[in-house]
């Protein structure tokens, strides 16, 4: 899932903080960091681990790499900036429900396999994933609230796209209900 994870991380995240300055490029990344790490990886070894989920679904990932945040900044924007990276990365799990696949989500304290897929074949496992509405629904509302973002933010204008892909930072503000 692509737009679900970037949409609706960036909607939670937007909403809980209200911060109209945060860079949305290293919380758009976090959304996706865990899928691009362990996808790839897991097609490769899917003969050997026959998982799609592993290291990066775990909240042991989620917690070493705010604490590498920690330790390798100051406060200030830099620490604000990487540590929305790890805030994606901890949305994305949210997202997936990892809490239903606790051997993956407390990797290694239950032991150091992964919950393996029903599918035999990678290919098979790939199929069924775009065959299920639960995701398309998921992804329609990514793209809904991104779009109504795109909006209310004049992303149709040249200014408002090189600010985003420059700054992070869009320029609708945050209800304040």
């Amino acid at each position: 899932m692509f737009f679900w994870h970037i949409g609706a991380t960036i909607a939670f995240v937007r909403y809980a903080f209200r911060d109209e300055a945060m860079d949305l490029r290293f919380l758009a990344a976090g959304a996706l960091l865990p899928n691009l790490i362990d996808t790839p990886i897991g097609a490769l070894m899917w003969t050997s681990w026959q998982a799609p989920r592993l290291w990066s679904h775990s909240l042991i990932f989620g917690s070493a790499l705010m604490v590498v945040v920690l330790l390798a900044t100051t406060r200030g924007q830099r620490r604000k900036q990487w540590m929305l990276l790890a805030i994606g990365v901890l949305m994305h799990l949210a997202l997936d429900a990892m809490w239903a696949d606790p051997g993956t989500l407390w990797w290694p304290f239950f032991g150091l396999e992964f919950t393996r897929s029903e599918f035999s074949m990678f290919g098979e496992y790939a199929s069924a994933v775009m065959r299920d509405p639960w995701m398309w629904s998921g992804e329609l509302l990514g793209v809904l609230y991104l779009s109504l973002l795109w909006q209310s933010s004049g992303l149709n204008r040249r200014d408002a796209r090189s600010q985003l892909l420059s700054t992070g930072r869009v320029s609708a503000p945050i209800g304040r209900n």
